[in-house]
């Protein structure tokens, strides 16, 4: 082999420059041809299942894929360095609209337009070096991966756990498609940015919240997750205990239920309120003096965001002229439409309580309705004429017949054993979440396997006709769903009877794809069911997953329970997909914007100006990197300049894993340069790693200096990468750098030289999975013939972490004055001596009577004077 590398001789000595591109795409190459990254079953290894989160193929890679996937391919690379039998499998989330809208703007389609990202994408990862198993790859828009998915979903509606039902739903206009209520963001569109709408459609649904109970149970026993992802599943399931009330109307036989968690307040309840979408709401006033202002107000509420609805001080309703009685005491009580008043918690009713509940206060007060105190603090006495606020705290219950003085938790339990005589109430138990809908109206998602027929009504295609396949010819400009206009696949038979039949144009949420492609990494070629069950058994569940904590209640809270689904269908044997769980932070970078031009790149700022039109460009706020402002960075560009190891070693030495990095040049430089010095190091001395491998001694300074300097690195960098410190490893790293370079100068015997050869080795071999490509060729030119992806991961020994000094410090009365070098266990006389002799601590002690010395070995003297 020609080793192409630059060398220049300055002052009769040999300079070595780093030149990446002359070895990264060869170690690429070599690794892909043979099969490094390959894994298969062993049941003689303990297996380790690292997954990022697998990336929608946009066409190209951005910054925050390459620090989510350096991340997993450092952990990676070091377990199975560790000897463990490590999977790290790459595939692609491949539905969704972006390819749509794509092939409109285009006239291309989506297949082509997503398959050619996959390919570009992928080239791009393999430039990056990433230890990924690509004979396990997937793309979840491949009909062999979704028949699956389809097959699955019948046996779900088999299960009473797939159903279809008529709802008020999430509608974009711009998408023209349902939104997930996880989807609305603000009251717009997560994808476009449009203002979401309510529609009635008919949708298919999931029964995730037949799980509810133990997706809430087991956010305390995921210890490997990190707190606030699992505080924000709990408030999404938001459980609640409490009752359900039957409240009567006047005028009709017509009831409605509400969820309250506060019975014991319910003789203080003066009104009632009705969310804006509650069903029940436009029948109240169809046909009376309330209909037209009242439709209006409900188009005008629904179309606000839901946070901003119970979030706003200004509490607005509107009377539909219609009561319902109170079933405690029999009183009438106006039934308002309110807009902080959701149907996404309880039954979309509210008992309003304005004495003991804030909101309900504020809304009494706009519309001048009565307050009634119900519960009365001990030592003072509320005043409904004199109340600023509501009183929600606890206290005896007044002015409530029977349970007057009693407490509330008493009072609850009464209210409902009385009214559950009359079937007037119940004990129950609520959950913010909802059913999770998953029609979507669109064409790039896996059809939903479903006909209709006239004679026989909904059918589920017969599992040998799997999988219903996208149709290929499609016209993509025209409005509303384009399933709808393919006659071919919309018309087809009734798989019971043979009849004509129409098939459902539905597509499924893309979501649902994601919810379980980790099983399928574990046997992708399997062809006789979604996986292989004893592959499954063997790698699953996943030991480390990685990404972004934008999917806490989506993704991970669907994955989970698709999970729990499939293990009560018997497929799994296990109860949680993810064990381990890193919320990575984002990359981010300061803006750049033009009065004239809008937002700049990067590239188009030239000494603090527009290079478009010369204007001055103003700087603005450091944020997550992103197209629409265009504060990127090419990760192409940057390893065309630099390298894929320096681009991978920044996006781990910036900062913490799951901390923000603010990007930095200047840093990818500093990278670049510690990579070089690294790599001038090696080379510079690569007669020593050849010529001696034999195991030093401990002994002669420069020796133990090199052995004590490499065996606390390996310990720092082991349990750093163990606790995903990588920032704090690489520091190790770059210190241990600096203590070879100085040894390199003082190696005065063959003894020496064997310790620099074993510190170089050991040195090569920790850098390799953060900067593997240069670890590699160094490995090689050490005269190695094997891998170092394949290298054993090296051990420490304690006893030479330890060093033969230590640092006594000296306390007089408790403060810190002065500290001394000693050599370890140097003896309390020895230590004492010489610091009563010091002219800093004597200073001190002047005048002084020394009364008490306490010595503690290796650590401290203390002195106590008076």
């Amino acid at each position: 082999m020609v080793y192409d590398i630059k060398v220049k001789i300055i002052n009769g000595e040999r300079f070595m420059k780093y030149n990446p591109s002359a070895f990264e795409s060869k170690w690429q190459k070599r690794w892909e041809e043979n099969d490094v990254f390959k894994r298969e079953v062993d049941n003689s290894k303990e297996k380790y299942y690292c997954l990022e989160m697998l990336p929608y193929p946009s066409g190209n890679i951005h910054m925050g894929h390459v620090r989510n996937y350096s991340i997993g391919d450092v952990v990676s690379r070091f377990k199975f360095m560790q000897g463990l039998n490590v999977i790290h499998p790459m595939g692609w989330d491949a539905f969704g609209l972006p390819a749509e809208n794509a092939a409109k703007q285009n006239n291309r389609h989506p297949a082509d337009w997503t398959y050619s990202n996959i390919a570009n994408m992928k080239e791009q990862l393999k430039k990056l070096g990433f230890s990924y198993d690509w004979s396990r790859e997937v793309a979840t828009c491949d009909p062999e991966y979704y028949k699956w998915e389809q097959k699955i979903f019948i046996e779900l509606w088999k299960k009473g756990l797939a159903y279809k039902k008529k709802s008020l739903v999430n509608w974009c206009p711009e998408c023209e498609t349902v939104l997930a209520n996880e989807q609305v963001e603000d009251g717009h569109c997560w994808r476009c940015s449009s203002i979401v709408e309510m529609k009635e459609l008919e949708q298919w649904f999931l029964k995730i919240t037949e799980y509810a109970d133990e997706l809430l149970e087991y956010t305390y026993k995921l210890k490997g997750w990190p707190e606030k992802v699992l505080t924000m599943q709990r408030n999404w399931i938001g459980k609640s205990i409490g009752a359900e009330i039957i409240f009567k109307f006047t005028e009709s036989d017509k009831t409605v239920t509400v969820f309250t968690t506060r019975p014991d307040t319910l003789y203080g309840a003066t009104f009632m309120l009705l969310a804006p979408e509650h069903p029940m709401v436009k029948d109240l006033i169809k046909g009376t003096e309330y209909e037209h202002d009242g439709l209006k107000f409900i188009t005008d509420i629904v179309k606000q965001d839901k946070a901003d609805r119970t979030d706003n001080k200004q509490k607005k309703g509107f009377f539909t002229g219609r009561y319902v009685i109170n079933p405690v005491n029999n009183t009438k009580l106006p039934v308002y439409i309110a807009n902080y008043v959701l149907m996404d918690y309880g039954t979309g009713a509210v008992m309003a309580v304005p004495a003991h509940d804030t909101r309900d206060f504020e809304f009494a007060k706009e519309y001048n309705l009565p307050i009634k105190i119900v519960i009365q603090p001990e030592g003072e006495e509320l005043n409904p004429d004199t109340m600023t606020e509501a009183y929600t705290g606890a206290g005896k219950l007044v002015n409530s017949c029977e349970l007057n003085g009693l407490d509330y938790d008493e009072a609850k339990k009464k209210v409902i054993e009385n009214l559950a005589k009359d079937n007037a109430a119940k004990a129950s138990v609520n959950f913010r979440l909802r059913d999770w809908g998953i029609s979507r109206q669109r064409y790039w998602g896996a059809p939903i396997p479903f006909v209709y027929c006239e004679k026989c009504g909904m059918q589920p295609v017969k599992e040998e006709d799997l999988p219903v396949a996208l149709p290929k010819n499609v016209n993509f400009n025209c409005q509303g769903n384009p399933l709808d206009t393919v006659e071919d696949f919309v018309n087809t038979t009734c798989p019971v009877c043979g009849g004509k039949a129409k098939r459902e144009t539905d597509t499924m949420d893309t979501f649902m794809e994601s919810s379980w492609y980790f099983l399928r990494y574990c046997s992708p070629k399997c062809d006789t069911n979604m996986f292989d069950k004893k592959e499954v058994d063997y790698w699953m569940p996943v030991n480390q997953y990685i990404g972004g904590i934008e999917h806490a209640v989506m993704h991970l809270l669907y994955a989970r329970f698709f999970v729990k689904v499939l293990r009560d269908m018997g497929y799994l044997s296990f109860d949680e997909p993810f064990t381990n769980l890193l919320t990575q932070g984002m990359v981010c970078k300061e803006t750049w914007k033009c009065e004239n031009d809008g937002w700049l790149l990067p590239n188009e700022v030239k000494d603090g100006k527009c290079s478009k039109c010369g204007s001055i460009a103003v700087k603005g706020r450091v944020e997550k990197m992103s197209k629409s402002k265009k504060n990127v960075v090419d990760p192409g560009i940057l390893n065309d300049q630099y390298g894929a190891d320096t681009i991978r070693l920044f996006s781990v030495f910036a900062a913490p894993p799951e901390n923000e990095i603010e990007w930095s040049e200047n840093g990818v430089e500093g990278c670049y340069r510690f990579i070089n010095r690294v790599f001038r190091l090696v080379v510079s001395n690569i007669d020593i790693l050849k010529v001696y491998n034999n195991i030093p001694e401990f002994e002669g300074e420069t020796s133990k200096t090199i052995i004590r300097a490499t065996h606390a690195a390996i310990k720092k960098v082991t349990n750093d990468i163990a606790r995903f410190q990588l920032n704090t490893a690489v520091s190790a790293i770059m210190e241990m750098v600096n203590t070879l370079y100085l040894a390199a100068e003082k190696l005065e015997n063959d003894n020496d030289k064997a310790a620099f050869s074993f510190s170089l080795n050991t040195l090569i071999t920790i850098l390799a999975p953060f900067t593997p490509h240069v670890a590699e060729e160094l490995h090689e030119l050490a005269g190695k013939t094997s891998f170092i992806a394949e290298s054993k991961w090296p051990e420490y020994d304690e006893k030479y972490t330890i060093s033969d000094e230590i640092v006594i410090v000296v306390q007089i009365n408790g403060k810190v004055r002065a500290n001394f070098t000693f050599p370890r266990d140097a003896e309390e006389n020895t230590v004492l001596d010489t610091v009563l002799k010091d002219s800093k601590v004597l200073s001190y002690l002047e005048e002084k009577e020394l009364v008490k010395k306490i010595f503690i070995k290796n650590k401290l003297v203390s002195l106590v004077v008076k």
